[in-house]
C-alpha cells in the first residue's frame, strides 16, 4: 500500500519507518531539513516541503495514496489547515492527530476518517491497524506475537470457530468474542456497549456486528486478515 504522513516527529517518524518495513511505500513529509535528512535511509520517501501550500501539496501523487496521516503534532494551527487542505483533495483515506478535546473535535468537523491519540496508542498499533484489514485494535506481545480484536469477515458470519478452521488452516487461535449491543439511557439516548462473551469454543458461533479476538504469529494474523 502506498502512505503519505506529514510530520517526522517522534510518532509519525516511527509509523513511517514501521510501514516501510512492513514493504510499504511511504512519502514522508516534513518542513524541518535535519528532519527529512535523518529519516531518508528509513522511509520509503522523503520531502522537505510546506504541507499547508496548496499548490506543493497537489504535486503530491495523491490519487495513487491509500491513506494520507497528518501526524503534526507541536503546530495545531498547521495541523488543522494540513489537514483542511488534504480534504479538499479528496484523498481515499485521510486520520489525523488530536492533541486535546477541542482540536478533536475541529478535526471532526473538517471530516477526517480516523483520529489518532499517540500519547494513548503506539505507532505500533497503528502499523498493524493500517496494514491488517478488518482490525480494530492490537497488542503487541512480542516482535513476533500480537492479539488482535478484529471485524468478523463476511464469509465467516454464522460459522463456528471450528468450521473457520482457525487453528487448522490459519495456525491462530480464538480466545474470545465481543458482542456489540445498543443500550438505552434513563433520558433515552442510546450508546453502544461491548460485552466480553467469555473463553471461545470451538463451537462459539461467529455473528455479524461481533468482534472476534486472536492470538498468533504475526505473518499468520496478517495472512489471515488480508485474504
Amino acid at each position: 500500500m502506498k502512505y503519505i504522513i506529514v510530520g517526522l516527529g517522534n510518532f509519525g517518524a516511527s509509523l513511517a519507518e514501521k510501514l516501510t518495513g512492513q514493504g510499504n511505500e511511504v512519502i514522508g513529509i516534513d518542513n524541518r531539513m535535519n528532519k527529512v535528512d535523518l529519516f531518508k535511509e528509513k522511509i520509503s520517501h522523503t520531502i522537505c516541503m510546506d504541507a499547508t501550500d496548496e499548490f506543493t501539496v497537489s504535486g503530491l501523487p495523491l490519487k495513487e495514496t491509500d491513506v494520507v496521516i497528518i501526524a503534526i503534532g507541536e503546530d495545531q494551527g498547521a495541523n488543522v489547515m494540513t489537514t483542511a487542505l488534504f480534504k479538499n483533495f479528496q484523498v481515499k483515506r485521510l486520520i489525523s492527530r488530536a492533541i486535546d478535546p477541542l482540536h478533536e473535535k475541529v478535526l471532526m468537523a473538517i471530516g477526517v476518517d480516523e483520529i489518532v491519540h499517540p500519547e494513548e496508542e503506539t505507532a505500533e498499533r497503528w502499523a498493524k491497524k493500517l496494514c491488517l484489514t478488518n482490525v480494530v485494535d492490537s497488542f503487541e506481545l512480542s516482535d513476533d506475537f500480537s492479539i488482535i480484536e478484529i471485524e468478523i469477515p463476511t464469509k465467516f458470519v454464522g460459522k463456528t470457530i471450528k468450521e473457520i478452521e482457525l487453528r487448522s488452516k490459519y495456525n491462530l487461535l480464538a480466545l474470545t468474542t465481543i458482542k456489540k449491543t445498543e443500550v438505552k439511557s434513563v433520558v433515552g439516548k442510546t450508546r453502544e456497549e461491548e460485552k466480553v462473551q467469555g473463553v471461545a469454543s470451538p463451537n462459539t458461533v461467529l455473528n455479524a456486528n461481533d468482534i472476534l479476538v486472536i492470538y498468533g504469529a504475526n505473518n499468520d494474523l496478517r495472512n489471515f486478515t488480508n485474504q
